[in-house]
């Protein structure tokens, strides 16, 4: 392109073409052939997990968080291969309030387990944080110092898209995946506040629930129904200026302990401090956990209860799928607007439309 000034009317001014600049970009780029990743089948799945390959692992819980209908396929069918694998690990659910200390707590609680006691620890998170943006940050890893970079453990934060039901699930089938790979501790952590804990609890052998003391009225920060599933309770941050308040604490929680009925597995569950970031009490802790492992697998309740936590599963995916495949037939899809619009307007009762939606749905499947 010629300079303007070049032209007649700047004489004075010459200004050079200069060097044509080479592209930024490599040439030889172009003729490289693209490298498609091989995908695995179910056969080098299952033999990578059974030989505790953490990035087949990785790969494997990918494929079970997918919404692809072929990656499920292939997931299910991993999954039910791992099942003769699964089973032998003890699997404790953890939650707290945020801000409990819960990260700090598991970091601690991950490495003393793994010290005392040997074996592989997987850590898995629940949660359903964000439905309005369908993002979750996952920052817990970043939390998990030390555990993050132990060479046996697996850390897996759970993407929060979807409901609590689909994310509970897929982390129910990645616990079948981490025990077919050899870890024999599993953490699952969930956001103290509510109904993540139902579901943690239908998955796991003992419930530990963390709480801290200082907090103004003690046991208005806990909503009975999950004080009512708790195994053990904890308070964390039982140092310093807070040892008292935390000791006040557990002596209130104990208190209100035996007002409730007697847990179905014989069980009482007590109340211990520690302090997380110091590591006080931690040791005190996993021994409560452990014997109360020993103390259920002797009177029957450990198999009674994973045999009823199966069952459960059952019905959540039946659930599931059925309401699945309502919301994605063609022909409610096109109705369920219509309905809502009448409902709105005042023209429907909420129980009408249901059973006109419903009974388009079960005509069209006789058919």
């Amino acid at each position: 392109m010629e300079h303007p000034e070049n032209s007649e009317a700047y004489k004075g001014l010459v200004v050079n073409a200069g060097i044509e600049q080479p592209s930024s970009v490599n040439p030889y780029l172009k003729n490289r052939p693209k490298r498609k990743k091989r995908e695995l089948s179910v056969a080098e799945f299952v033999e990578g997990i059974v030989k505790g390959n953490v990035t087949v692992l990785s790969q494997a819980v990918t494929l079970v968080e997918s919404v692809k209908p072929e990656h499920q396929v292939v997931a299910q069918e991993v999954i039910e291969k791992c099942l003769p694998y699964s089973g032998n690990s003890v699997r404790v659910g953890i939650s707290g309030v945020p801000g409990a200390g819960k990260s700090t707590s598991i970091d601690v609680f991950g490495l003393h387990v793994l010290e005392k006691y040997g074996g592989k620890l997987a850590v898995l998170a629940i949660d359903p944080s964000s439905e309005r943006s369908k993002g979750s940050i996952l920052g817990d890893k970043t939390r998990m110092e030390k555990l993050s970079v132990h060479p046996k453990s697996f850390i897996r934060p759970s993407p929060s898209a979807g409901s609590l039901g689909g994310v509970a699930r897929k982390t129910r089938e990645t616990i079948v995946l981490c025990e077919a790979a050899g870890f024999d501790k599993i953490f699952v952590e969930t956001v103290g506040v509510g109904q993540s804990e139902t579901a943690v609890h239908s998955m796991v052998d003992f419930f530990l629930l963390i709480q801290l003391a200082g907090t103004g009225d003690e046991l208005q920060g806990i909503k009975r129904g999950i004080m009512e599933m708790a195994d053990g309770i904890v308070i964390n941050k039982a140092d310093g200026d807070n040892l008292e308040r935390a000791k006040l604490a557990a002596t209130q929680f104990r208190n209100a302990l035996h007002l409730f009925p007697a847990p179905e597995s014989g069980w009482t569950p007590q109340v211990l401090t520690y302090s997380g970031f110091y590591n006080l009490g931690v040791k005190e802790v996993w021994e409560m956990v452990y014997r109360y492992i020993d103390f259920v697998k002797e009177n029957g309740y450990f198999e009674y209860r994973r045999n009823e936590q199966s069952k459960y599963w059952m019905y959540e995916s039946i659930n599931e799928q059925l309401r699945d495949s309502f919301y994605h037939n063609p022909q409610i899809e096109a109705m369920l607007a219509e309905k809502e619009r009448q409902v709105l307007q005042g023209n429907l009762t909420s129980f009408v439309a249901a059973k006109n939606l419903l009974d388009t749905y079960f005509a069209e499947l006789k058919h």
